[in-house]
This record gives C-alpha cells, structure tokens and sequence, in this order.
C-alpha cells in the first residue's frame, strides 16, 4: 500500500460493506455512511443466493415479443404501475435495445468474472469477521415441469456452459429423491453445484459492518448529497449539511446512486427493478437447497426459520407504495410448488434493485475527478457480485491492477 487514506463509502449495502472490509485489511480508515445503517435496503431483502450462474440477462432475444403479454397477465412475474409508463419509455428503450444475442453473450461475459466465484468470494470476505455462520455452501436447482420445458431454455443455459458452468439433470424420481418438498407437477431440474446461499441477509451485512466498526471504522446514519471537491480531487463529502473529510469517496448506494453520480459527470440510465418478497415463516418442511422455478420465475430459497421467495419484478419507481399483487402471485406459486406444506405466519417486503440499461454494474473511477470512485448496478445480483465488487475498487483504490478487465464496468461510458 503506498499510503494510508480515510475512505468515504456511500451506502452500506453488500457492496459498501465488502469494500470498507477490503479497504480496512489493506489498512486504510473508513466510514461507512448510510441513511438507513447498514443492511437495511436491497441487502436484506435479496433472494439470498449466491447465484454465480446468473449470468443470463432479462434482455433476451424476444423479450420484446413477450413483453406485452407478460405485463397483461396477472400470473407472469413482470408487472408495471401504469401510471409511471411515460418516465419508464426513455430507460425502456435503450433496456430493450440489448434484447440480442450479441449483447447477451457480452453482457454475460461481463457477469461472469463479478459472479462467477460467488461463494468463495463470500468466504474470503467474511473470514474473521463472525459473519461466516450465515455463509452456506450449497447446490442451486432450476426447477421445469419436464424436459421439454427445460430444452425451451436452451439459449441460456448454453450462454452458460460458454462461461464454464456445468450442471447435472434431473429428471422425475431423480429429482423427487433429491428433494421430495416439490410438486409432482416438476418434473426436471438442472443442478449446479458449487453455489450457496445466506441464511439472513440483513443480519450478515450488519454482522460484517459491526466487524468494521470493531476494527475502528465509523459508521454514520446520514443522507449524502455531495462530493467535494477541489481541483479536480475528492476532499470530503456533503451528509445531513455537515462536510466530512476524506481522501476517496465511492459510491455504493444502490438505485439512490444516479442523483451523486450524475454530480460526478456520469450520467447512468438507472431504474428501480421493484423486487418482492415472501416469507413463509415456521415451514413444516425446508427445502433442501435454493432454487429457481422457472415456470414461475421465483426463487424459493432456504433461510433460518423460513423459506423466502422472492424473483418479482416490478417497475413503477421509488415513490409509489407496494402492490398487491406480486404478493398474491408468490403466494398462489408456493402452494403449487409446495403442495403440502404449511407456514405459521408471513413476511412481505418490497425494495429496489438498480438497473442500468445494460445491465452491467458501473465499477471503476470517475473519469474527470481523482478519488470519486462507483460500485452499483447490479440488477438481481447484488448479494452474488457484492464482495467481488468491493475487492475490485479496493484494489484500485490501492493503485493494484485487478486481474479482471475493469473497462466493461468503467462509468466512463456513461460520462456527460
């Protein structure tokens, strides 16, 4: 390390979080600003997987067809407040014009060096800190009603396999000897092993910030709305009408990040992807590892006292309350999934996902000012990629050379 920094980070979600633990080990002081404390937002509401082989956008060839349909039909897991249409066409124009396979095998070989580890990359972060126990290694099933179905997906799990995933199928009793939670009605799976998932969430993002904080970090309940500057480098930053001094500044905060971005000269397209979840809490059996059902598209993911499905998506921006119906669909889809099961009480939540047009995370320094540096992005895979994430801007911020390609995240691409 060449020298000793005091780091602002912006946000103390998975990726602030993973950054400030980096960023300590390389000895460097940090604080961790967040206007809800840490693990409050999208990192405790997350689906909970470590989903390393979720590499595949939405913006598949096609999508453009089944749109409509999807957003028409109350038993798809895409939903719009339609009142908020006329903002979304802007952002939705330039989503939609990915929906290609160049992009999606570019898109993914993007992902893949961000998420491809996930679980070891969990570990490594955790390692001492008192988080670990939430860490559990585990295969990941995406569940079809037969094989036919499974072959209709063929695309992707091809894009997959060019990335170096690998999976086993199973197919009736097979699967119903793995796991003999499901419906009858599922009837293939593919499996990858070498996944995982976080029994709490919420609670391991703020058991790594209580880490950094034992190791002298400061963390601050604070709205930010600036960075300072002077001659083009970062002095400090602007929280709840307080200046606070610092080095380097990064901005991890999620959806909320477009507003200090844009003050940075980079201007992101991003959206709120509304995610829900579920929880079924007291279950009379647990499945055995997460999954995704695909007819459905929720995951259904085995937690401490509970199984949480989450995988809606809605989009109707950050101001307008929950809807009803996402709900009453995850709802309908554990009783078909899990027939016989039964749950003592529920859980719902709704949260926001940040979703650039191309859905590739913005990682990297800001072009025009020295010590500004970003770390959000990550649509669905924001618990996947986060440890990754924040190792990668610790490294830069140490002026060590990543072996990863930083280019295809840098906010470059967004500069104004």
């Amino acid at each position: 390390m060449s020298e000793k920094k005091t780091i602002a980070i912006i946000g103390a979600g998975i990726v602030g979080v993973s950054a400030a633990v980096w960023l300590q080990r390389d000895g460097h002081d940090v604080i961790l600003i967040d206007k809800a404390g840490p693990g409050e937002g999208t990192s405790h509401g997350n689906g909970g997987v470590l989903a390393s082989c979720s590499i595949v956008p939405v913006t598949v060839p096609g999508l453009l067809r089944k749109a409509p349909k999807m957003l028409l039909s109350p038993s798809q897991p895409l939903f719009l407040k339609w009142g908020y249409l006329p903002k979304l066409i802007p952002w939705m124009t330039r989503y939609l014009s990915h929906a290609n396979v160049s992009d999606v095998e570019r898109i993914a070989a993007a992902l893949t060096p961000i998420v491809g580890d996930s679980l070891n990359d969990h570990k490594a972060l955790a390692e001492g800190t008192g988080a670990e126990k939430w860490i559990v290694p585990s295969d990941y099933l995406f569940l079809y009603k037969d094989k036919a179905h499974y072959e209709d997906d063929a695309f992707g799990w091809e894009i997959r396999r060019r990335n170096g995933f690998t999976w086993d199928e199973l197919e009736g009793p097979a699967f119903h000897a793995y796991d003999p939670v499901y419906s009858k009605d599922i009837g293939f799976a593919a499996k990858l092993s070498d996944h995982g998932h976080i029994t709490d969430p919420g609670r391991y993002v703020k058991d790594l910030a209580a880490y950094v904080e034992a190791k002298g970090g400061t963390i601050l309940c604070a709205a930010v709305d600036d960075v300072v500057q002077e001659n083009g480098c970062v002095t400090g930053v602007r929280a709840d009408g307080e200046t606070i001094a610092c080095d380097t500044a990064i901005v991890t905060a999620g959806v909320w990040s477009g507003p200090l971005a844009k003050r940075l000269g980079i201007s992101v397209p991003l959206e709120s992807e509304r995610g829900y979840h579920l929880e079924l809490v007291g279950p009379s059996a647990m499945p055995r590892s997460p999954v995704m059902v695909v007819s459905g598209k929720f995951v259904a993911t085995p937690m401490d006292g509970r199984i949480r499905l989450a995988g809606i998506v809605e989009f109707g921006g950050l101001d307008a309350p929950p809807s009803r119906a996402p709900f009453e669909l995850m709802r309908k889809n554990a009783r078909m999934a899990f027939p016989g099961l039964t749950w003592k009480e529920e859980v719902e939540w709704m949260g926001h996902r940040p979703a650039p047009t191309d859905s590739i995370p913005i990682i990297g320094e800001a072009p025009a000012i020295s010590g500004a540096y970003m770390g959000f992005g990550h649509h669905h895979i924001g618990l996947t990629g986060g440890p990754k994430t924040g190792r990668l801007l610790a490294q830069m911020i140490a002026g060590r050379t990543p072996n990863t390609d930083m280019s295809v995240y840098a906010p470059s691409r967004f500069a104004t």
